[in-house]
């Protein structure tokens, strides 16, 4: 029976996911949206690997998870390993492509950009903050021109002069397209504009300073969108590589962590059963006023974050009058 390893990337808009064999090979994998409730969210994606692993004999020994939801999705998995994105991201990408240097992800919310010399990353930045450089902005640039932003890679594509749109900013966005449209631009244009809009903002911001060399790998959600795609080689004159993999290679590359670790213990997927809730509470014990979370599982408390010293550990504990292993 050959061993398998689960990773885990938990995201704001999506949670992705992989069991991956000790040659790199892929078992199963799963992609969905969080829809704001992340523990949902990995029950629906462990009753679907499930069910793609139902008659491939694999056994899963080792876990490991990802994303802004790490540390809730570790707790509730029982995780072996709990690593940030920039660290999954970096070792997934290498297991297919070693001689990278330059890793670009956009998500629905978030971007990044990961730097690695000799194949071992030297820098990174991420951007949390605007939404002007990330999948949400073509989202709303879609649904104001009515049209899916599935096709938006088509339509950029069949451009030949591609419409300047200020992209630095969301509304300012959305009242450049509107007054490009209102004087004629083709509809094409305006959509390859946007496409450039993306990617200028991402370079100006989550990549600035930073010396894209190739190969490059271009990662996420947004990595699907053939427009994006066109636009990030037009403007770094890079080719730019997408791989059939890129949106879940957060999971590959925790999965892949799980397997370095060598901390083997048999997962069950029937953990999906159990009742899992966290519970916030803020420490008050001195000027840091730390917020503390909980996460219980079936009515015991099995991990604790947010806290900079044991005491908010320790007055959650006697605040809930439970044993907490920390």
């Amino acid at each position: 029976m050959p061993d398998g390893y689960l990773g885990v990337d938990v995201g704001s808009i999506s949670t992705k996911a992989a069991v991956v064999g000790d040659d790199g090979e892929v078992f199963a994998s799963a992609y969905l949206w969080t829809e704001g409730n992340p523990v949902a969210a990995v029950r629906r994606l462990l009753t679907e690997l499930a069910e793609q692993l139902r008659d491939k004999d694999v056994s899963v020994v080792s876990v490991g998870t990802t994303g802004s939801a790490r540390e809730l999705v570790g707790a509730m998995l029982d995780a072996q390993v709990v690593k940030n994105e920039i660290t999954a991201h970096a070792v997934g990408t290498l297991s297919m492509h070693p001689e990278v240097q330059t890793i670009l992800e956009i998500g629905g919310q978030d971007s990044k950009i990961i730097v690695l010399r000799n194949g071992i990353p030297v820098d990174y930045a991420m951007n949390t903050l605007c939404a002007a450089g990330t999948g949400s902005f073509l989202s709303s640039q879609a649904r104001r021109l009515g049209i899916p932003v599935e096709e938006f890679g088509d339509y950029a594509l069949r451009s030949k002069r591609p419409t300047k749109i200020a992209g630095r900013c969301t509304v300012f966005a959305e009242s450049d397209l509107v007054h490009k449209a209102q004087i004629g631009h083709p509809i094409e244009d305006i959509i390859a504009g946007l496409c450039r809009a993306i990617v200028t903002n991402y370079l100006n911001n989550v990549g600035k300073g930073k010396e894209i060399l190739a190969p490059v790998v271009f990662q996420g959600g947004v990595s699907k969108n053939i427009g994006v795609v066109k636009a990030f080689g037009d403007i770094t004159g890079e080719e730019i590589i997408v791989d059939d993999t890129g949106h879940l290679m957060g999971a590959i590359g925790a999965a892949i962590l799980a397997r370095q670790s060598g901390q083997r213990v048999p997962f069950a997927f029937d953990v999906r059963e159990m009742h899992f809730e966290t519970m916030g509470k803020e420490c008050g014990g001195c000027g840091n006023d730390c917020e503390i979370v909980l996460a219980v599982r079936d009515g015991k408390p099995i991990d604790a974050w947010g806290n900079r010293c044991a005491k908010g550990v320790e007055r959650a504990k006697s605040d809930l009058q439970v044993p907490l292993e920390v």
